[in-house]
């Protein structure tokens, strides 16, 4: 049998050939990256992100699963003064086909990710967050029945929730921030039975996330001149680059990569500082002093990511450096305006991420940046809140255990070496 791909390390180009690895076994810093043998995109008769099945990394889809979903910016347009605005939605909006129910286009990382590490020997997946992501595989592990767990910070319970009961997550919440909250799950990750998810190293999540560029190119017939997304990691514009060189790659779609225009929400905008003197490394001491402080004053703290993947090669720097992309620093009151124009023009309730996004559009168009005709794609990576609220009972995750960033983990490793007796097989593997 023909695989249905392989993977390549970036760096050195060398061939993978163990493809749940998730970096270069000859140490090269560098990122993985799935090859398809179908260089066409074929599309498959399943509704959402599978539709896009055989530019993903799994076999068979990991159904019900929602998708991105690509339409013309029509009112917000007109307001912007723009001839071809597209926005791509990733949350819940029933009534223009959006089903991400976790209202957030984590749940694209989430779906093919579970889907793959089954595929790949079943073992739990352990994912650290600071909220949205969590989310997201805790509604896949719900809706799917797939075991999981996952790491988050203390104050960032309130936000895991899921529309159907969720029976085989075990959360943990730590006493500190996102950097704890990753350390308690590298700890996790090591029980056996356990492996950790990866995350901008796992190419199931670029790949999911590429189903927007996906989309939006197969919905309008082409690839677009420019991309707006906001960015924490920078892993869902890599996604968009990678998915836009198997596009150009493709034939069908346009020759030329899209400019990516990238947002980050001040005052925490390392990336931005780094890019600005084209440096390939953050520099914490310049590029983000007093962190934490700043992490504090941001309105979209999903931004907030300390370790991105930026200079790592076939990181966000080297997406940048190849379509010739830019970085735009927003403020919470640009955030603010951009969130209110959304709901006045498209009548959705955004994650303040995805407004971030939009602001960042407004300030491209302000500082000409872009053209009233060229073809853009502004990525609304989150939403919809208010309408899941209505239509769903929402399912509070309680913490399996709570515990502190510096206290002893023998208890929380017990803990978890009991549930997994009880959790620790897929449906596919009883």
């Amino acid at each position: 049998m023909i695989p249905k791909y392989r993977v390549r390390c970036v760096g050195g180009g060398e061939i993978v050939e163990d493809l749940s690895t998730l970096s270069c076994p000859h140490r090269h810093n560098s990122l993985l990256r799935a090859e398809y043998c179908s260089r066409r995109l074929h599309l498959a008769p399943y509704e959402g992100m599978y539709r896009y099945l055989s530019w993903l990394p799994v076999t068979s889809p990991l159904l019900p699963a929602g998708g991105p979903v690509s339409f013309d910016g029509g009112p917000l347009a007109r307001e912007l003064g723009l001839s071809h605005l597209q926005v791509s939605f990733s949350g819940y909006y029933p009534e223009r086909g959006a089903h991400l129910t976790s209202g957030s286009f984590k749940e694209l990382e989430a779906s093919p990710t579970m889907q793959r590490q089954t595929e790949l020997g079943g073992k739990i997946l352990v994912i650290a967050s600071a909220g949205n992501t969590g989310r997201a595989f805790a509604e896949i592990s719900a809706r799917c029945t797939r075991p999981v767990v996952i790491v988050v910070p203390e104050q960032a319970v309130s936000r895991l929730w899921t529309t159907t009961p969720a029976e085989n997550v075990f959360l943990v919440a730590v006493r500190g921030d996102y950097t704890d909250a990753i350390s308690v799950s590298n700890t996790l990750a090591a029980v056996p039975g356990c492996v950790p998810e990866g995350g901008a190293k796992n190419i199931a999540r670029r790949d999911g996330m590429g189903t927007v560029m996906l989309d939006a190119a197969v919905t309008v017939g082409r690839i677009p001149d420019q991309y707006f997304q906001a960015v924490g990691s920078g892993t869902g514009a890599i996604a968009a680059w990678e998915a836009a060189l198997r596009l150009i790659g493709d034939g069908r779609y346009g020759t030329r990569l899209p400019r990516l225009h990238l947002a980050q929400n001040e005052p925490f905008t390392p990336m931005v500082s780094a890019w600005q003197e084209h440096r390939r490394e953050i520099v914490p001491e310049k590029d983000m002093p007093d962190a934490a402080e700043r992490v504090k004053g941001v309105m979209a703290d999903v931004l907030t990511n300390r370790t991105p993947p930026y200079g790592i090669l076939g990181g966000l720097f080297d997406a940048l450096t190849a379509t010739d992309g830019t970085m735009y620093s927003v403020s919470n009151a640009a955030g603010a305006d951009a969130m209110q124009l959304v709901q006045d023009t498209l009548d959705i309730d955004l994650d303040p991420a995805a407004a971030v996004a939009t602001a960042a559009l407004v300030q491209a168009i302000e500082k000409h940046m872009v053209k009233p005709d060229d073809h853009i794609l502004l990525n609304l990576t989150g939403g919809g809140y208010e309408r899941i609220r209505e239509d769903f009972t929402l399912n509070p995750l309680a913490p399996a255990i709570t515990i502190g960033s510096d206290e002893p983990r023998d208890a929380l490793v017990g803990h978890l070496r009991e549930w997994i007796v009880h959790h620790g097989r897929t449906p596919d593997h009883r």
